[in-house]
């Protein structure tokens, strides 16, 4: 699909990261904010621009003659919430996250509920008409921001430790987008410009830490949370161990 393919792109552009060696240590250099802000920017006008527009109109058009009328995959509602549960699977199974178990719970809540604002304010200011015409909150796609707020969190934690397990959350985001273009849920521009605001959120979030000193958990080595998926939800276990 254009949709997946064009998004796998761009995210194959921003998994390069500067990395400098000084006495044999490796120091980690933060970005600066600029940088971090062109590809989701890029996802976010490239929405406005497609919005509306005839070209996306025969895309839909031509994705659904392709899929069929009747076609609907409902691993979308799963799919976005995958690369949050591999944020604390990661550490689950040894590999290395940047912060504890609570940082990492602090920032997916804090851009959850940027990300929530952002698009719901969007929906309703916008008042673009769903594709399948159930409703006229179209723009921009809640699910594909969801998705790839989890897929640049998941990136900020491991990129460090397992650049391969870092970007492995892309994939669910690209597949979430894509999914909700197939279902004849969103437009393509609904979904760029949900990547897009997902991306920007979770960058921001991680340049700018909010509440960094704030973990009355720091201490605690021993709970952990295992996510267990099915097709119908995604479901956190916390573990303590004695």
């Amino acid at each position: 699909m254009r949709i997946v393919f064009l998004v796998s792109l761009i995210f194959v552009m921003f998994n390069q990261q500067v990395y400098s060696q000084k006495d044999s240590t490796l120091i980690r250099t933060k970005k600066p904010l600029l940088s971090k802000l062109i590809i989701p920017s890029t996802l976010i006008i490239s929405g406005f621009a497609l919005n509306g527009t005839q070209t996306e109109k025969g895309w839909q058009t031509d994705i659904r003659n392709k899929v069929g009328n009747d076609y609907r995959n409902r691993f979308d509602d799963v799919a976005q919430y995958i690369p949050y549960a591999q944020v604390y699977l990661g550490a689950a199974v040894g590999i290395e996250a940047k912060n504890h178990w609570f940082d990492q719970t602090k920032n997916i809540f804090l851009g959850g509920l940027v990300t929530l604002v952002v698009t719901h304010s969007l929906k309703r200011g916008v008042g673009k008409e769903r594709p399948d015409g159930s409703s006229n909150r179209s723009f921009s796609s809640g699910h594909t921001a969801t998705a790839f707020l989890g897929g640049t969190i998941l990136y900020h934690e491991y990129k460090e430790s397992s650049m391969l397990y870092a970007s492995s959350g892309y994939l669910f985001s690209a597949s979430t987008g894509g999914l909700r273009v197939v279902n004849n849920r969103h437009w393509v521009s609904d979904v760029l410009a949900g990547a897009g605001i997902g991306i920007l959120v979770g960058n921001l979030i991680y340049h700018i830490e909010p509440l960094k000193n704030w973990n009355p958990f720091k201490g605690t080595k021993n709970i952990t949370f295992s996510p267990i998926i099915n097709k119908d939800e995604v479901t956190f276990v916390a573990g303590l161990t004695f």
